[in-house]
């Protein structure tokens, strides 16, 4: 279950950034890791930074203020390292975060297809998601925009006979089983393929190479454990994930996150 940078940072009760996840229902789990819902309105307080952190996956985004239903639905790819940005406009957006290796029959296409940045809805599923788009716009509130996509989602199951490359579901499985401690040999082998078909299985599906994927589910899983710790057992558990010098994991921690661990856990 990967994890975002607003769900991390404590937001201010009073603060008009509102960060929210919601759970799909069970049968759409092995595919969505959750919906999200960002609001912002901007006031004369200095305007929030929203951080995106590399997670593994893959978002269909909502631009619920967009000034067109075409131009409200998009769909963006993997990341390798962090991405922010100042929230200088009122924001309303709501998202689907879908795991990479079961995300194929909603996109239509190979996730590499999507590293170079956001592309239209319409392009990917064609006109017939402008209907969709209104419908996501004007919905009244969060509850109604789950029961839209969801339904969106099963009749796009039932439609669609694409899958993802069974090499990289497979090895996804195990770059989770492992919490991303694992090696590309170590994989290969417990694959029984050669490192070269799996590093080719990955750049095709995913445009990213299967140790980038690795660094990024050790880094979310990482993220995780250090939530729910204290500071000083921070060293103990990068150790525990392979970082056993400690500038390598405070630049590693750096580049895909963007603040150092003590900048993001400070009491």
């Amino acid at each position: 279950m990967p994890v975002q940078a607003p769900a991390i940072e404590i937001q201010s009760p009073a603060s008009d950034y509102a960060y929210m996840e919601y759970r799909p229902c069970q049968p759409l789990m092995p595919y969505v890791a959750c919906y999200w819902s960002l609001e912002y309105r901007v006031t004369s307080i200095q305007a929030p930074l929203h951080r995106i952190l590399p997670d593994g996956c893959v978002d269909i985004i909502f631009n619920l203020k967009a000034r067109t239903a075409s131009a409200s639905g998009f769909v963006t790819g993997l990341m390798s390292r962090y991405e922010a940005a100042i929230l200088a406009q009122e924001q309303s957006l709501f998202g689907i975060r879908f795991y990479v290796e079961t995300v194929r029959p909603f996109i239509h296409f190979p996730a590499s297809e999507f590293r170079e940045g956001p592309v239209l809805l319409d392009e990917a599923w064609g006109a017939e998601v402008n209907h969709l788009n209104e419908e996501m716009v004007t919905a009244l509130d969060s509850a109604r925009r789950i029961e839209l996509i969801e339904t969106f989602l099963f009749n796009a199951l039932r439609r669609s006979s694409l899958h993802s490359e069974p090499l990289v579901e497979q090895g996804m499985q195990h770059l989770y089983a492992s919490k991303g401690r694992i090696t590309i040999h170590a994989l290969a082998e417990k694959m029984n393929y050669s490192e070269r078909n799996i590093r080719r299985a990955f750049q095709k599906e995913l445009g990213m190479k299967p140790k980038e994927m690795t660094d990024i589910i050790r880094f979310q899983n990482l993220l995780q454990e250090m939530r729910r710790s204290k500071p000083n057992r921070f060293p103990e558990i990068a150790a525990q994930y392979g970082y056993y010098d400690q500038p390598h994991f405070i630049n590693t921690f750096k580049r895909l996150y963007g603040m150092s661990p003590k900048q993001v856990f400070q009491p």
